[in-house]
């Protein structure tokens, strides 16, 4: 018997049929021993077949496999991802929790490197960084906008670091089973940013949060800018409601789109009020410039993907800022109030 640590895998989803099989397969195919491994699987029932195609892969993998980890699968009925980490929690019996989504693909030694970094570093939570693919042109050029920091600023675990390095959060983390015990569960109210409130509470309680170059996984992006807006809006919103329970920012640049957006707005309001575009261009002209040198820069040759780039750039920033400043009117009764 091994003297490795166990880790539970906690696996949220929700109608992933035409992509449950990747991301499940990557964490059974872990080089980490099978016996010290278990997988908590929570379906947050999902109408797609993702369910069927989840057990009938088990079961050829445990017809052909002679040793497997433990596999549970758990129902979501609250249908969000906060409320699935929560049950899974709850489920797991490991000395480490990791949280991974259920529309990435983690490297074989994904577990291994956790635990070691983890033994390593003494940090209460450790993960690397995450690179973001697309399969289709629009969706690698969304995903080349995700791991720029002209689209999404300095995020250690989108653009990568070269060394290991003391983080604000992280993707996909594993945990020391007594952060949960010290700081409680995911805060189910926030349907997003929840693993960011819960990594920056880790942090307010003293503890460590560790990106190691050597955790690797691979992240499938959006593939369309209506869904990347709708999940930039929903991270804006949500940002301030954290801000709030927190009383803290947790970085400055999770305000910047948002001062963007609003210096646009007024300099439109001035333009339209005095007849002058020069108050417009004030503000939209050196963001387009900006935005066109980022493009060229990060599609290099690929004239495809340049054709998006643009779009995607401006749908991070219009759609985060504007869904922050939704977020001040609509939690605007809730400041000084943790929960």
């Amino acid at each position: 018997m091994s003297d490795l640590p166990l880790v539970s895998v906690i696996m949220p989803v929700r109608n992933e049929a035409s992509f449950i099989e990747r991301s499940l397969s990557a964490v059974m195919r872990q080089d980490y021993p099978p016996e010290c491994l278990e997988i908590v699987f929570i379906d947050g029932l999902s109408n797609d077949g993702t369910v069927a195609l989840v057990s009938q892969y088990l079961s050829e993998v445990k017809a052909n496999t002679p040793v497997t980890p433990s596999v549970y699968l758990l129902d979501n009925p609250k249908q969000h991802m906060p409320g699935a980490f929560n049950l899974g929690v709850q489920k797991a019996s490991g000395d480490i929790i990791i949280v991974i989504g259920g529309h990435c693909v983690i490297e074989p030694d994904y577990v291994r490197q956790c635990v070691g970094a983890l033994e390593a570093t003494g940090a209460d939570c450790v993960g690397g960084p995450m690179v973001t693919v697309g399969e289709t042109t629009m969706a690698k050029g969304i995903a080349l906008a995700q791991s720029s920091r002209f689209g999404v600023g300095g995020v250690a675990f989108r653009t990568g670091r070269r060394e290991g390095c003391y983080v604000d959060t992280v993707a996909f983390g594993a945990y020391r089973r007594e952060v949960f015990e010290r700081i409680g569960l995911f805060d189910e109210e926030l349907v997003r940013n929840q693993d960011d409130e819960f990594n920056f509470r880790l942090t307010q309680a003293g503890g460590k949060i560790w990106l190691d170059p050597a955790i690797r996984s691979v992240y499938y992006s959006r593939a369309s800018l209506s869904r990347l807006w709708r999940q930039y809006y929903q991270y804006g919103l949500y940002k301030v409601r954290v801000i709030q329970k927190r009383q803290a920012v947790p970085s400055w640049r999770h305000l910047v789109p948002a001062v963007f957006v609003l210096a646009l707005l007024m300099s439109l309001v001035f333009s339209l009020l005095t007849g002058q575009r020069r108050w417009l261009l004030a503000v939209a002209g050196p963001y387009t410039l900006a935005n066109g040198f980022a493009s060229l820069r990060t599609a290099g040759a690929d004239t495809a993907i340049l054709s998006f780039l643009p779009l995607a750039f401006a749908t991070l920033h219009f759609a985060y800022g504007l869904g922050f400043l939704a977020g001040l009117w609509h939690w605007r009764n809730h400041w000084g109030q943790q929960s």
